[in-house]
């Protein structure tokens, strides 16, 4: 059943930054060619940093270079190389903690992936509050992590939490523009690497529907394994977006805290904006 048709393409180069709009772009087992190929490090705790901790990431944008890198634009318009000295001080400076821009490792390099633990439960206070939750509101399922998530920040090899691939659709935007009109339901809040374009009948969080099936985007096959549960970022400042915590709570409400769905790429290929979008199952 067609379900929709390819409306946009986000790469994010640097893990926790802004990122790029494609018009196409080669999808394998790793993602999206170029997707958070580099990720920023806290110098003092020695741990890869993500916008759900470093907010003020958001207000950056990464963007590929041919030559292998990526260019940097920052809150103030200066853009600078990955490779100049200057970047990782604007950084530092950005973050208020020293910082070091890096490049993806092998996964045999397990301690650079490694979560920092002063004890045993530090770590997941932390990441709760992450999650900005107002009193009586539900929490993603954090206390029963697999044990690779208690231990690293990323899937060991790669600069991804969960999966390599984020979906979200037009309908769930739609419908939660509906339960918040007065708020900007810009796609770049949410951070996917694919926008869909849903089919006219489909309406509501379509995509939830969809979990533990199989989509075929184009010619690649992608397998939704899971929900996305919202964390504060979405609420930040990016970008010409304000602050907005009335976005969280919506989604909280309206949505059981989730919006789009992971992916995990079956098939490889090159996806294309306006490409077909069907579900196979």
């Amino acid at each position: 059943m067609k379900v929709g048709t390819i409306q946009s393409i986000w790469r994010y180069p640097v893990k926790g930054m802004a990122g790029e709009l494609l018009r196409s772009c080669w999808l394998d087992a790793k993602g999206l060619e170029g997707d958070r190929l580099w990720a920023v490090q806290d110098v003092k705790r020695q741990e890869i940093q993500s916008c759900k901790f470093r907010p003020q990431l958001l207000q950056c944008r990464a963007q590929s270079l041919a030559s292998g890198g990526v260019a940097i634009r920052f809150p103030d318009g200066e853009l600078l190389p990955s490779r100049a000295e200057k970047t990782n001080e604007r950084i530092s400076q950005l973050l208020g903690h020293a910082s070091v821009l890096q490049s993806l490792r092998p996964a045999a390099d397990a301690d650079f992936y490694r979560r920092h633990k002063q004890d045993d439960h530090t770590w997941l206070d932390e990441l709760k509050a992450t999650f900005e939750r107002e009193p009586g509101e539900p929490l993603p399922d954090l206390d029963n992590l697999p044990p690779a998530m208690q231990e690293y920040v990323s899937v060991l090899g790669t600069f991804f939490l969960v999966s390599p691939l984020h979906l979200l659709t037009t309908a769930s935007l739609h419908q939660m523009q509906v339960h918040n009109p007065g708020s900007d339901w810009n796609v770049e809040r949410f951070r996917p690497n694919i926008v869909i374009n849903t089919e006219p009948a489909l309406q509501g969080l379509v995509e939830q529907g969809w979990i533990n099936r199989t989509l075929k985007l184009g010619n690649v096959v992608v397998a939704c394994n899971g929900a996305a549960p919202r964390c504060g970022a979405v609420v930040r400042r990016q970008s010409e977006l304000p602050d907005d915590k009335s976005i969280l709570r919506t989604i909280v409400r309206e949505a059981e805290q989730n919006l789009g769905v992971y992916g995990d790429i079956q098939q490889n290929g090159t996806i294309s904006v306006g490409d077909e979008v069907v579900l196979l199952d």
